[in-house]
C-alpha cells in the first residue's frame, strides 16, 4: 500500500490506520541539507504520543532477528539515539551510542564513511562492547548504507558481532541494504530517494 510516495507495505504487522497515521507525520523537505536532497524528517513522529507508540511497536514487530539473538542495541547519531534506547528498554537490552567523531571522552574506535552528500566519521567507545556480544544496529534511515556499514565495522573492530539492522525508513534506489551484505535487515517504510 502506498501513502503518497511512501510505501507502508512493510508495516503489515501494524494496523493499516496506524500505518497511515505514522506516515502522515513524516515531513519531506526539499533541498536539505543541500540542493538535490529530499530530506525525510520524522521528528514530528517523536512529538506525537500516538505516532511514537506506533513507531516503537512497529520496530519491535519488524525486528530482523529474534530478540534472543542480540545483546545490545546500537543507535546511530543522531536520530537513532532518540528511539534506540526506548526500543532497547522495551526488549530488555543495553544501549550503546555510535557518535560523530570527537563526541565521546573515553578511548574510542573510529571509522570514516561516505554518505549521499559527503563524508563523515563515527566512533564508539572501545570498551562499550565486550568480545562476542551481539549487536542490533538501529537508525531512522538507510540511504547509501555508509553510516550503517561503518557502524558494523566498528562493532566488529571492538570484538562484537552484528546481528542485524533495523531502520524506520529505507530510501529506494540507493542500494543501502545491499551495502550491508548478508546481515538481516528490516525497515518499516520505503520511499523514493
Amino acid at each position: 500500500m502506498s501513502h503518497g510516495d511512501i510505501s507502508i507495505d512493510k508495516l503489515e504487522k501494524v494496523d493499516q490506520a496506524d500505518a497511515r497515521y505514522l506516515v502522515s507525520l513524516i515531513r519531506s523537505i526539499p533541498d536539505f541539507p543541500k540542493p538535490g536532497i529530499l530530506f525525510r524528517d520524522f521528528m514530528p513522529v517523536l512529538a506525537d504520543p500516538r505516532g511514537l507508540r506506533i513507531m516503537i511497536n512497529g520496530l519491535e514487530a519488524a525486528l530482523p532477528v529474534p530478540v534472543d539473538s542480540f545483546d545490545l542495541v546500537a543507535g546511530l547519531e543522531a536520530r537513532g539515539f532518540l528511539f534506540g534506547p526506548a526500543l532497547a528498554s522495551r526488549l530488555g537490552k543495553g544501549f550503546i551510542a555510535v557518535r560523530k567523531a570527537g563526541k565521546l571522552p573515553p578511548e574510542t574506535v573510529g571509522e570514516e564513511y561516505s554518505l549521499e552528500y559527503g563524508t563523515q566519521r563515527i566512533e564508539i567507545e572501545r570498551s562499550a562492547i565486550r568480545p562476542g556480544q551481539r549487536v542490533l544496529v538501529v537508525d531512522d534511515l538507510i540511504a547509501t548504507g555508509g553510516t550503517a556499514k561503518a557502524a558494523a565495522d566498528l562493532i566488529v573492530a571492538c570484538g562484537g558481532k552484528v546481528s542485524g539492522f533495523s531502520f524506520v525508513m529505507e530510501l529506494n534506489g540507493l542500494n543501502g541494504v545491499a551495502a550491508l551484505g548478508d546481515h538481516p535487515t528490516s525497515s518499516l517504510l520505503t520511499m523514493p530517494a
